[in-house]
């Protein structure tokens, strides 16, 4: 049976150099690296070295870098940990409505403690307005929290534009880059990015890894309290084998990142055209030059994106129909919805998500098999034939 996966927004399969660099680590990778002797130096040794590739991808200082066990962890990390060690100067945090659930979900447990959060609308292409976050800010704004770019409709953020405003204002900028980091170009210094957030498994690194970027100087309580490891800030023996593969996938992503980026988008493009083409009632969304390169997110008019993501699975086709974190609920994304998008539309939303493993051949055998699947579908559907 043909097997095509197009849905790396959930996760991407590991290089094979990836699993090549962490297979001796596999065998031998048993010391504990903060022990002194010879078994303990050698995984030190490759953390430190894993720690040095993720800050390059980033244009980030080593000691800058924390080691998690997801983007979610790091996300969680990041804002109940700053937030708790500057208690202090504020308990306002400016933040986005088309923000992944694990920034939005703990600021309103956040909230509930006594913090003030303030949501952002979006424009139709889910683009934050930088005036917008200009205006939000009191003398009690503490964090700015928005998304590098969003991994269900691949709109990315004026961080940039947002990273001056935060620099004037002296409040910290924390980024969700977990859709982003290893698939564009990440320069947290040119932007201001005071804290960052990233996974492993969304640049062909292993699941079970992330990171988080702390600029030096910024404070944060530790998240895990135990011993000393990652500078005190997260306690517990080191997944070395995870962060060797994150930092070798880290390298691969900085080293080939043009290239992936122009193949990459170059089959979106394909594919979305040829969408176009031949499938009618079809909404694009989020925006359409400012996007992640690998990102085609659909809503098909008169049905449901669960039941497409079905019918191409039975033909061995993978996708999604919006983030992995709420595929089974069932529910309209909260993100489509933001960008003004009706619920009944909503619900007909399809995420393709491309990766440098796809080729021309996937696009086309996608493009024989979905416009029938759209039509059948729509042949059963009783808005199909009340709208026609």
């Amino acid at each position: 049976m043909t097997k095509i996966y197009m849905d790396n927004a959930s996760g991407t399969p590991m290089h094979p150099k990836v699993v090549e660099a962490m297979m001796p680590f596999l065998k031998e990778g048993f010391g504990n690296p903060s022990n002194l002797h010879q078994f303990g130096r050698i995984t030190n040794d490759a953390i430190q070295t894993g720690r040095g590739q993720v800050a390059n991808l980033i244009n980030a200082k080593p000691n800058e870098i924390t080691f998690t066990s997801s983007g979610t962890e790091a996300n969680n990390f990041a804002l109940k940990g700053i937030l708790a060690a500057h208690k202090k100067r504020g308990n306002h945090v400016i933040t986005s409505q088309i923000e992944h659930f694990s920034v939005l979900n703990p600021l309103k447990s956040l909230e509930k403690s006594g913090y003030e959060v303030t949501y952002l609308p979006v424009d139709k292409y889910g683009m934050i307005n930088p005036d917008d976050v200009k205006k939000a800010m009191k003398t009690t704004t503490t964090m700015v929290s928005i998304m590098y770019a969003n991994g269900e409709i691949g709109t990315i953020e004026p961080m940039k534009e947002i990273g001056v405003i935060t620099k004037e204002k002296g409040v910290i900028f924390h980024t969700d880059a977990v859709a982003a980091a290893g698939n564009i170009p990440i320069d947290v210094r040119e932007a201001n990015i005071d804290v960052l957030s990233m996974s492993a498994n969304q640049f062909y690194g292993p699941p079970g890894v992330g990171a988080l970027y702390l600029r030096e100087g910024v404070r944060i309580l530790p998240f895990m309290e135990g011993g000393v490891q990652e500078g005190g800030r997260r306690a517990g023996t080191e997944n070395i084998i995870g962060i060797v593969g994150m930092g070798k996938a880290s390298e691969l992503a900085k080293t080939e990142m043009t290239q992936r980026m122009d193949k990459v988008q170059n089959l979106r493009n394909q594919l979305r055209d040829g969408i176009v083409k031949n499938i009618n009632h079809v909404h694009i969304n989020g925006h359409p030059m400012n996007r992640l390169p690998g990102n085609l997110s659909l809503c098909l008019e008169y049905i449901e994106g669960e039941s497409v993501l079905l019918f191409l699975d039975m033909q061995g086709i993978a996708i999604s129909s919006g983030s992995a974190c709420t595929s089974r609920s069932l529910k309209a994304s909260h993100v489509i919805m933001a960008t003004g998008v009706d619920a009944a539309l909503a619900q007909g939303t399809v995420l393709f998500s491309l990766g440098i493993d796809n080729s021309g051949d996937d696009v086309k055998y996608v493009l024989e098999k979905l416009p029938s699947i759209v039509e059948r579908l729509r042949q059963m559907s009783p808005l199909y034939t009340k709208g026609k």
